[in-house]
């Protein structure tokens, strides 16, 4: 006997229910009591089941829908179950078990479309961020970037095939168009690198004929502005392969390098042989600088210009004492001019009529070059500076005075140099 069963004398096992007795079965293996057990456990089994149902549900592990199933399906066997036990009590349980895995199903489809909403914003936004990149010519960052981009979809999650195929086919599309790009543009770069070199290979031996043809009666200003020239035109070239690039590159700058050396090395022996003269400029600067116009204006600007040609007749002198002669002259010049009442002809320096030469050497060259549609920027520069050069002198930027006026000394080839190479 149980309190939920019993098994009769002809081995038919009975379960107690709310409307009675209903017979599950017989036993004739045994005792009655094994039968009973036997049954019982089916009912735990049962039980035993619905538990694990309820506990699923309530943990939320898992699909409801499948727990739904199992409901439904237990449903459906424990009113008729062949087992012992109370069958009533657990229906009851089947039934609101299968009750709340209807709601979780609900709220798990509920869930399920928000997330497929969630889904569908990020790879729409994916998709067009790949369109985008489509169009960047940030060849390494954009093409980096759409390759990851695959990962981000993947981790995104799933939609339903029609909608992800459609939003995936945009992104494929853009790489696509990003590739052909990349390519076109490689291709194209290629081709002008190509170019670049064959210019740059030409300026090497351009540069390499200035180098070798170098020589102590070489014209070192107009090499220099032609390197200059060179040095311009290699940077407007473009960049060749990147094979021969610093190649060409080390051969155009040795080139230079010969060049410059010579140069710099005979503008060194020129300044040690012209220590002399400037010895002797000192001394004339000496006697010119102790004039007094105060003793008498004639007598100083006749002794003035003996002195002038004192100094014109000595030479060049070296480059870094050159200006500060010039200049200590020139205020001995201006000393004198000033003791007059109005000069009518002032008193020029050789340094200011060498740099009034050398602008009007530079117009001459700037005007040639604009009708030549040649680059004409470092010859702007060069005018600039022997501009800023003659007013920082104290000299007007106007024309020259001649040669015949008055006091002005008439200018000399043996005077200062004035080099925008120097």
């Amino acid at each position: 006997m149980s309190e939920w069963g019993r098994v009769a004398e002809d081995g038919t096992v009975y379960v107690k229910t709310e409307d009675g007795e209903r017979a599950v079965g017989s036993w004739h293996a045994g005792a009655p009591e094994e039968g009973l057990a036997h049954f019982v456990r089916r009912y735990e089994q049962m039980a035993t089941e619905v538990q694990l149902l309820e506990q699923r549900l309530r943990a939320g592990v898992g699909d409801p829908r499948q727990v739904a199933t199992s409901a439904a399906r237990l449903k459906a066997q424990v009113p008729a179950a062949a087992a012992v036990g109370d069958l009533a009590s657990l229906e009851r349980r089947v039934d609101a078990l299968v009750e709340k895995t209807a709601e979780a199903a609900e709220a798990a489809k509920a869930v399920k479309a928000e997330e497929r909403v969630k889904i569908a914003e990020v790879k729409s936004a994916l998709a067009e961020e790949a369109e985008k990149l489509s169009g960047s010519s940030d060849w390494k960052g954009a093409g980096e970037r759409l390759r990851t981009l695959g990962d981000d979809w993947k981790k995104a999650g799933q939609l339903d095939k029609k909608a992800d195929d459609e939003l995936w086919q945009r992104v494929a599309a853009a790489r696509k168009r990003f590739t052909e790009r990349r390519t076109t543009h490689f291709a194209a770069l290629e081709q002008q690198r190509e170019v670049s070199k064959q210019r740059k290979e030409e300026l090497v031996k351009q540069a390499q004929q200035l180098s070798a043809n170098v020589s102590d009666k070489t014209d070192f200003r107009a090499t220099a502005d032609r390197y200059k020239q060179l040095m311009q035109d290699w940077k407007t070239a473009g960049r060749a392969p990147r094979e021969v690039e610093d190649s060409l590159w080390q051969q155009f700058k040795a080139a230079q390098d010969v060049f410059f050396g010579f140069r710099n090395q005979q503008f060194a022996e020129q300044d040690e042989e012209f220590k002399g003269n400037q010895t002797l400029k000192e001394e004339i600067l000496a006697e010119a600088e102790a004039l007094d116009p105060a003793q008498g204006l004639d007598k100083a600007k006749a002794r003035l210009r003996q002195l002038q040609e004192r100094w014109e007749a000595v030479g060049k002198v070296p480059r870094d004492a050159m200006r500060s002669l010039e200049d200590r002259m020139g205020a001995v010049e201006e000393k004198i001019r000033d003791a007059g009442a109005v000069p009518a002809r002032p008193i020029e320096s050789s340094f200011t009529v060498k740099l009034r030469e050398r602008i009007a050497e530079l117009e001459q060259k700037l005007a040639r070059a604009q009708a030549a549609g040649r680059p004409t920027a470092d010859l702007e520069q060069q005018l600039a500076t022997q501009r800023e050069w003659l007013v920082s002198s104290g000299a007007s930027a106007g024309a020259a005075p001649s040669a015949g006026q008055g006091g002005a000394r008439k200018p000399k080839t043996t005077g200062g140099w004035v080099r925008s190479d120097a």
